[in-house]
């Protein structure tokens, strides 16, 4: 028996198709972005101390009130917006459940969704499941004079037609690590205002943002909070990736519509973990030191990549940083990434694999990304190998 596929074009993710490779081949694995060092001991011990005191049944389907309340103080007090917990706050299964409940909540078909690439690899097929085209972007790739991903702001415009419903944008951004300074927000401010546009701000490595530089978050401009859908994750700020615990917070009306999806792809989101992370996130340095520990991972991965044939670009936030191999080899991103998992054991991730047509000539820039959310040790061994490379 067969049936028709809904994502005939999708197989297995990048992301699993290197970390398998990586598995194979015993090679280091500086691709996927997840953490190889525990979290806090304390974090811990809340979820064992919320499971022995019996939060182990269904939370209500938004979230357990508390944690949606530590969420609002935390917005409120770094982004001057008050989202009520109550009707504005959800508690979602990870980032990527409130992205897919966002799109299939806004959009359908006739609608057309724009998307920048390069760009995580979830949104697309969101958009498709959901009915609606996908209609990318491209930022401007790195040059001499801007070593970072840039949006192109006219080519943005020139993309919306009648039938744009939803932008879809992350920044921090993944995977070249660019950050939204107050320029950006203005031309997004000038872009959808007098529209029905939507917004999805994608902002979960809002506390990964390094050098001083503060996350300047969508919900810090009221002119775009009333169209916005902001999302975030826990897994990022608290080296949990494998809780699957994130949030939604969006206007009253958006949320309603929000949660009718929500509540029939996971219902809720397991309950120890909310209540442990309730109290967790009411200490806000738990979050606030995340900038510095970061930094001192990049500026180390970074320095020692400086020791190989491989030129580091900027990493202005994420736990990801971009390097360019074009001393190394004139391969295409996916064929270098493989055969540097292959014959030098490291893997990294073809930052062309973040590009609807990846094998396009205008998604191939010989760049590859590094994850640095490391121990010194990992980082030192692989560092050691690419030395070879």
């Amino acid at each position: 028996m067969k049936i028709k596929s809904k994502l005939p074009a999708i197989g297995a993710t990048i992301f699993t198709t290197m970390s398998t490779l990586a598995l194979e081949n015993k090679a280091i694995n500086l691709g996927q972005g997840f953490p190889d060092f525990q979290t806090d001991p304390k974090l811990l011990n809340l979820v064992t101390q919320a499971m022995a005191a019996g939060f182990n049944q269904y939370p209500p389907m938004a979230g357990v009130m508390a944690l949606r309340e530590a969420v609002s103080q935390k917005v409120a007090t770094l982004y001057r917006h008050a989202y009520n917990p109550e009707t504005e706050v959800t508690i979602t299964s990870g980032a990527t459940q409130a992205i897919m409940a966002t799109v299939l909540a806004a959009v359908g078909p006739g609608d057309e969704v724009l998307v920048l690439e390069p760009c995580y690899d979830c949104y697309i097929p969101a958009i498709k499941l959901a009915g609606a085209t996908a209609i990318t972007v491209a930022m401007t790739p790195p040059n001499d004079s801007n070593p970072v991903y840039t949006v192109d702001w006219p080519r943005v415009e020139a993309a919306i037609t009648t039938r744009t419903r939803l932008f879809i944008i992350n920044f921090p951004h993944n995977p070249t690590g660019a950050v939204f300074n107050h320029d950006d927000l203005d031309h997004l401010e000038r872009l959808v205002q007098d529209t029905n546009i939507l917004l999805l701000s994608d902002e979960v490595y809002e506390h990964i943002i390094y050098d001083g530089i503060k996350h300047l978050s969508v919900a810090t401009r009221p002119a775009l909070v009333e169209r916005t859908f902001v999302i975030s994750s826990f897994g990022k700020t608290t080296h949990t990736t494998g809780w699957k615990i994130g949030y939604c917070c969006a206007p009253h009306a958006l949320t309603t519509e929000l949660r009718k999806i929500h509540q029939f792809m996971v219902f809720t989101v397991p309950s120890p973990f909310q209540h442990a992370l309730a109290t967790y996130t009411s200490d806000a340095a738990t979050y606030q030191n995340l900038p510095a520990f970061y930094q001192q991972k990049r500026d180390y991965l970074t320095t020692g990549l400086q020791h190989t044939r491989f030129k580091v670009l900027p990493s202005p936030g994420t736990f990801f940083l971009l390097a360019d191999y074009s001393q190394i080899s004139k391969q295409n991103e996916a064929d270098f990434s493989i055969w540097l998992t292959k014959n030098h054991k490291v893997t990294v991730i073809p930052v062309s694999a973040f590009y609807a047509q990846s094998d396009a000539p205008t998604a191939n820039h010989q760049l590859v990304r590094f994850c640095f959310a490391k121990e010194a040790t990992t980082l030192d061994l692989a560092i050691e190998r690419l030395m070879q490379v």
